[in-house]
């Protein structure tokens, strides 16, 4: 074990013995997670939703870590913190690859081609009463639009669909842009090229002030 994985596996331990919710448990995971993300070793590449897939990542990394919310509680004996967020960001990535594919093997002439209701489970289900507090702390951020920057900038003709809504639409448990196409009547290749320019950049950078990235 390196020295890096040492002092993680040690403040994993102080982390989870504080109550759940506690401020000395949100400021645990929050150290925990600079540490992660400064090492460089968490797993990286250029596909148009990895930052999909990294909420995710550690949405599962504050719900699991500790205690099993919301999957297998993380087990320092299997493997490090480090292996065991990296196997999960690379499946949510295999997941979201496979959503990619069934969507554009339903898309004909740029609308949507479906047999019987679609109905979107994840959009159904209420939000967790345990937010973590990264996710917390960035929902705070996107709704406070302190200097009006996200609502400002929206995709042309459009005023409503601007970066403050889908920032805080594609937060966990984040709506399908299959539902947010039918919800704005734009299509999927418009929403996600606007996500990708104007709100991802935003995003990140908030992210890098905070200490995430």
């Amino acid at each position: 074990m390196d020295q890096l994985e040492a002092k993680i596996r040690e403040l994993v331990t102080t982390t989870c013995q504080y109550k759940h919710n506690s401020l000395e448990r949100q400021q645990g995971l929050t150290k925990i997670v600079r540490m992660i993300v400064k090492s460089g070793k968490l797993w990286k590449d250029s596909s148009l939703y990895y930052e999909d897939a990294l909420q995710k990542t550690w949405l599962y990394f504050c719900r699991n870590l500790c205690e099993a919310n919301t999957g297998e509680k993380y087990d320092p004996n299997r493997s490090s913190v480090i292996t065991w967020l990296n196997a999960y960001l690379r499946r949510r990535l295999q997941d979201f690859r496979e959503e990619e594919y069934e969507i554009r093997s339903r898309t004909a002439l740029g609308k949507i081609v479906e047999e019987g209701e679609v109905i979107d489970l994840i959009a159904t289900l209420p939000a967790p009463p345990d937010i973590p507090p990264i996710l917390e702390i960035t929902i705070t951020w996107a709704k406070a639009d302190t200097d009006g920057e996200l609502r400002r900038v929206h995709i042309q003709g459009h005023p409503h669909v601007n970066c403050q809504v889908l920032i805080l639409r594609r937060l966990p448990p984040e709506t399908s842009w299959e539902k947010l196409s039918e919800e704005y009547g734009l299509s999927i290749s418009t929403l996600t090229s606007f996500y990708r320019r104007q709100c991802l950049p935003r995003l990140r950078k908030f992210g890098e002030t905070q200490g995430y990235l």
